[in-house]
């Protein structure tokens, strides 16, 4: 008989000039509008099936981070709002997808607001997420996927120790359906942190 996944516990982790705080349950005026940048800017679109239009409704915005709550209930998935810590604005997304904590794995996904591009948002956040998944839940191993041609994603990767393991094949859709092979990096909990 198979155990189901403990229910994970929503934490806030700080540190680095970084915040990351669960989703809250109701959004504001602001992170909706925040949202709705970061989920249908352009350049999240080239990437990622899970783009959204600018036209979507709240709802679906709703539904979004409900999703992602439902993660921390399950056991399944971890989330965070990547925020400035001084005025609680919107600088990013990161999730640890397909926890498990019987195996030790998990598979982490991010995007960055994009007037934060290129000021290591996301590279704090994998550092920081990544070390409460090892220290926290215990995970050994956790893996990262990108679209091949999405070189700011590898660096990215490659900053926050995730090393180049191989390409899946025609592994994800973007959001027009074309078919990107996908770089495979992960980390174990006995590589070396990187440097800050």
């Amino acid at each position: 008989m198979t155990t189901p996944p403990p229910t994970l516990d929503p934490v806030e982790l700080a540190g680095d000039g970084l915040l990351l705080r669960p989703w809250p349950t109701v959004l504001g005026t602001r992170d909706l509008a925040d949202l709705r940048i970061g989920l249908s800017d352009p350049e999240q679109g080239r990437w990622n099936p899970r783009a959204l239009p600018a036209t979507a409704p709240d709802e679906t915005l709703l539904a979004w981070v409900a999703r992602l709550r439902a993660g921390w209930a399950e056991g399944t998935m971890a989330s965070w709002a990547a925020r400035d810590p001084l005025d609680g604005r919107l600088l990013g997304h990161l999730a640890i997808r397909e926890v498990s904590v019987e195996f030790g794995t998990g598979r982490v996904g991010y995007w960055t607001m994009p007037a934060e591009r290129g000021c290591g948002v996301a590279r704090r956040a994998l550092l920081s997420a990544t070390d409460w998944a090892f220290e926290q839940l215990g995970l050994h191993r956790v893996d990262l996927a990108h679209a091949v041609g999405h070189g700011a994603s590898c660096r990215i990767a490659e900053r926050g120790g995730y090393r180049w393991e191989g390409t899946l094949r025609e592994a994800m859709p973007d959001s027009s359906g074309r078919r990107h092979d996908m770089h495979l990096h992960a980390r174990l909990a006995t590589d070396p942190r990187p440097p800050d």
